[in-house]
C-alpha cells in the first residue's frame, strides 16, 4: 500500500490493525491487541528511549507464534510507518533461530541479511561477555 492509499489522517498502524481486525479470528484479535496496545500507547506517548523492541515475557510466554508475529509486523508499522514490513527467520549458529522484522527490500537481500546476522551475532558476543563480567563481579547476569 503506498502512501497516496492511506485514508485522510490515517496512520499507517491504525490502517494494519483495521486490515488484521477484518482478516483475524476476533478472539485472536483481542489478544493481539492486548500485547500491543501498551506498546503503541508507550510510542504515541514517545516513552520508549530506543527502536529494539521485544515482547515481554509475561505476554510472550504461551502467545502462539502467528500473533508475536503480528504483534512485532504492528509495532514496526506503528515505528517506521511503513505497511511493507516482513518478519523473517535468520539462522545464526550462536543462539539459533532468530526472528526479525524488516522491510521488504532487506528482506529479499542476502547480503543486508547476512550484515543482519553479523550484528546479532556481535550483540549476543557482547552480552555473553558483559555477563561473564557481571558473574564475576558478582552482579545480576540477567542482561
Amino acid at each position: 500500500m503506498n502512501e497516496p492509499e492511506l485514508p485522510p489522517d490515517g496512520r499507517p498502524v491504525d490502517v494494519y490493525l483495521d486490515m488484521l481486525r477484518i482478516r483475524m479470528d476476533t478472539e485472536d484479535y483481542q489478544l493481539l491487541l492486548s500485547v500491543v496496545e501498551p506498546v503503541l500507547r508507550a510510542i504515541d506517548e514517545e516513552r520508549l528511549p530506543a527502536f529494539d523492541f521485544a515482547l515481554d515475557e509475561s505476554h510472550a510466554e504461551g502467545l502462539p507464534q502467528e500473533i508475536r508475529d503480528e504483534a512485532a509486523l504492528v509495532i514496526a508499522t506503528a515505528v517506521t510507518g511503513r505497511l511493507d514490513n516482513e518478519v523473517i527467520e535468520l539462522d545464526i549458529d550462536e543462539t539459533g533461530p532468530v526472528r526479525v522484522v524488516t522491510d521488504a527490500v532487506t528482506a529479499s537481500d542476502p547480503t543486508r541479511l547476512g550484515e543482519i546476522a553479523d550484528y546479532i551475532r556481535e550483540r549476543q558476543r557482547m552480552n555473553d561477555e558483559l555477563r561473564g563480567i557481571a558473574e564475576v563481579s558478582g552482579l545480576p547476569t540477567d542482561l
